[in-house]
């Protein structure tokens, strides 16, 4: 026995041996990397190339805080491109005439929204002012990418591939007879005619009040998305929509090819195999030494340039609320109460900062969070520095709840916002382990102690309790819009009941003052704080020192760390992570679970 253990020692001594030798490498190796950008004269740009944007993964408006080195060493994270370094590498190209064109690179292009591509649609209409070109190009279009290739000036398809256009929806699996059974009681808590985030665990089909709600936002985006793919591309919306709705009979007259269906349909205005797309760009930009096209990535070029406004001493502080709201601290993707609220101190201390944009992608999470960061909002606001918002793909239920103060708020069109509700949720599987035979008994001191066992039914008294505290939540939510919006509760409780509008409708009920970018909002809280010259200033969470010494590096040398494939989860994990990572001290959440904006 003892020779075994001495065995199963040596071999965990050996394993945590190899695994600080791999960590101690990849760390010697950054290090030297470093020294390398550092000291090096570094590359230059050529005289005339294409700059391309390559857009992979999940656009974001922050990458997710992540430690470099468990990348490398795991070798998975979820791949993502930051929506403002797209913008600034447009906005760059506009003034320099090195760049010939633009590529929009789309393959990797895992999701953008309507909202994120709004705002880059704009950007590049900057760049097409100067006479030019932009050009799109993928082996295949989902409509995600479509719509954004439909920006360029032409959009290049392989001859194997397609443009696969189906619309938006809001589909959602239903448990409540798998719960019955499991002889799982679900209770609901909740206020808000059309707050249906816990649907599914106490129905098996979506109510009448959620699917009128849901068919007249998703019927809005969808006008807009046929109304700017048509406008783009010179299309009738009804050929689009014979396109979209009959596409059997389209690929059936082009004999089952998708791409010569695209082409010949007006989506596409060529079909380019990669060696073709190759030729073609020699032709435009010239050949390298190395035998190919003159081409810069987005994320080079903006390391190898300087900012426009790096020698303004005020700034705007942007600070970015992406995610679930949840109670404390969050490391990585989401909003947490306290590390965001340490942050909103970060800007209100920082005399430099004359003014905050707080931008919102967030569905909302914990309502009591949402309250903290308001808190602390209020007292940037008290301090003299304008607060102005910027929604971006979404911004509902505690996301808006924590905009609602701002002194002004924008929005895009195609924004997913309000959801103005609260609701709470608490199973019971006492019957399940009846089931298995296993009681539950004993005595409590009051009529409600043990109240909150999971594994006893849920007591009366505390049932009511429970919807009370949810009812005060909810007025407590209209009363924060109504003040931040100078409406009367009454007023917001019409446009509230937990609905969901667009940014467009939002506008007309008061919900929102403007439609716009980021960086129209950027501008409005220059204007408020009476600043000409200013500079944008990222206001982000402080990395421990290696870990920005390993971004800073990634940066400079026009890398990326967020490289890996994206990771799937089902709708019922991400569901229950985003539970999980909520934990509301009195379990009231304002969250939109259909706000995951098309």
């Amino acid at each position: 026995m003892a020779e075994r253990k001495g065995f199963f020692r040596r071999i965990g001594a050996f394993l945590e041996g190899l695994r600080r030798f791999l960590v101690n490498a990849v760390f010697l190796l950054l290090l030297v990397l470093l020294l390398f950008a550092l000291f090096a004269s570094g590359p230059e740009l050529p005289e005339r190339f294409a700059l391309e944007l390559d857009i992979d993964g999940l656009v974001v408006d922050q990458l997710s805080p992540v430690d470099p080195l468990s990348e490398l060493v795991q070798g998975e994270t979820v791949a993502e491109t930051r929506l403002q370094d797209l913008i600034d590498s447009i906005d760059r190209a506009v003034m320099d005439k090195r760049v010939a064109l633009l590529v929009l690179s789309l393959d990797d292009l895992e999701h953008i929204g309507m909202s994120k591509s709004s705002e880059l649609a704009v950007a590049l209409e900057r760049f097409k002012a100067t006479g030019r070109p932009v050009l799109a190009r993928a082996a295949a279009y989902d409509q995600d990418a479509y719509l954004l290739a439909s920006s360029a000036d032409e959009v290049f398809l392989d001859p194997m591939g397609g443009v696969v256009i189906e619309g938006f929806s809001v589909y959602r699996n239903y448990y409540r007879d798998a719960l019955e059974k499991l002889a799982i009681d679900f209770h609901l808590f909740r206020v808000g005619e059309f707050k249906s985030a816990m649907e599914p665990f106490v129905r098996n089909s979506m109510s009448e009040e959620a699917r009128a709600a849901n068919e007249e936002w998703l019927g809005q985006l969808w006008g807009n998305y046929r109304q700017n793919v048509a406008s783009n591309r010179s299309l009738e919306r009804e050929q689009l929509d014979h396109y979209v709705n009959r596409i059997d009979e389209v690929m059936a007259s082009y004999k089952g090819n998708l791409a010569r269906a695209a082409l010949e349909e007006k989506l596409v205005d060529r079909l380019v195999t990669e060696n073709q797309w190759g030729a073609l760009m020699r032709d435009n930009v010239g050949i390298d030494e190395d035998g190919d096209y003159y081409r810069v990535s987005h994320r080079q070029y903006l390391a190898l340039t300087e900012a426009l406004d790096a020698a303004n001493t005020n700034a705007v502080g942007v600070l970015v609320a992406q995610g679930v709201i949840a109670d404390g601290e969050v490391v990585g993707d989401g909003i947490g109460g306290d590390s965001f609220s340490e942050l909103i101190r970060k800007a209100r201390k920082n005399d430099a900062i004359k003014a905050v944009v707080l931008r919102i992608d967030s569905g909302g999470g914990s309502a009591f969070a949402s309250e903290q960061i308001r808190q602390e909002l209020r007292l940037l606001k008290q301090s003299g520095k304008p607060l102005v918002v910027s929604m971006g793909s979404s911004a509902a239920s505690g996301g808006y709840w924590i905009a609602a103060d701002a002194d002004e708020i924008w929005a895009t069109p195609a924004t997913i916002t309000g959801s103005i509700g609260i609701f709470g949720a608490f199973p019971t599987i006492n019957r399940s382990l009846a089931k298995l035979g296993i009681a539950t008994d004993g005595i409590g001191t009051t009529e409600v102690a043990g109240g909150l066992r999971v594994d006893r039914p849920l007591n009366p008294v505390v049932k009511r309790a429970l919807q009370s505290g949810i009812e005060h939540g909810y007025q407590q939510f209209l009363s924060v819009v109504a003040e931040g919006r100078d409406m009367l509760p009454e007023q917001v409780d019409k446009i509230a009941q937990g609905r969901v509008w667009t940014g467009e409708d939002a506008r007309q009920l008061g919900l929102v003052d403007q439609l716009g970018s980021l960086e129209d909002a950027i501008q409005s809280a220059a204007n408020l704080a009476g600043l000409t010259q200013y500079r944008r200033q990222w206001v982000s969470p402080t990395l421990p020192p290696l870990q920005a010494l390993v971004n800073h590096l990634l940066e400079q040398t026009g890398l990326s760390a967020r490289v890996a494939v994206p990771g799937w989860w089902s709708p019922v994990s991400g569901l229950v992570r985003d539970f999980l990572q909520m934990r509301d001290p009195n379990g009231m959440y304002a969250y939109c679970t259909e706000c995951s904006a098309p």
